[in-house]
């Protein structure tokens, strides 16, 4: 195995599978499957045959990046589970990531913003906390970066574990800004009886 670092960055926080190979500080393979549903029973199946068509095995890892949101609670609990799982299988570290510091990777200059429905961002201004606000508030803080292409977004994922593998500590988890949209039943649970 050569002697610089191989990386492998997924991010499923969106509607995509994405995933990036970095060996030592260059991208070496970035491959983006848009799709709006399923990623669970996609990622891994995509993952094998991506680093397969590079040329590599899991065994080749050094360590694993993995985006952690905030985006798609499904699609994010996929990701980081799946990055949890392989590295204790693996014997590597995992690196949580989130969208802001993959976007402010890969961008200059500009607010890295993430898109959320009905019209409102995620930022995360330095110095405060992650927010979800309002579009129209969001652009009246400057220039904004949109996490629009899963490319760029899987690209920055993977620099910045390779920048944080070796001294992470701790397993990766997911960056949730805001509750869920699904709520508990409100309907009293079936009564059980004992036998």
């Amino acid at each position: 195995m050569p002697s610089d670092p191989l990386i492998l960055a997924f991010d499923t926080s969106a509607a995509h599978c994405a995933a990036a190979l970095l060996r030592g500080d260059q991208i070496i393979a970035v491959r983006v499957d848009a799709m709006t549903r399923g990623q669970a029973e996609h990622l891994m199946p995509m993952l094998e045959d991506f680093l397969t068509q590079a040329g590599y095995t899991w065994k080749d890892l050094s360590a694993i990046g993995v985006g952690i949101g905030p985006g798609n609670f499904t699609g994010i609990r996929i990701s980081v589970s799946a990055a949890r799982g392989l590295a204790l299988g693996l014997g590597v570290p995992a690196v949580g990531v989130s969208g802001f510091e993959a976007l402010a990777q890969e961008t200059q200059g500009a607010l890295p913003a993430i898109r959320a429905p009905r019209d409102q961002v995620y930022i995360s201004p330095e110095g405060q906390d992650p927010a979800l606000i309002p579009l129209e508030q969001a652009e009246s803080l400057g220039p904004l970066a949109f996490n629009d292409d899963p490319e760029v977004q899987v690209r920055g994922i993977a620099n910045v574990a390779s920048q944080k593998w070796q001294t992470t500590n701790s397993a990766p988890a997911p960056l949730y800004i805001r509750a869920a949209d699904a709520a508990p039943s409100k309907d009293s649970p079936p009564v059980l009886l004992d036998g």
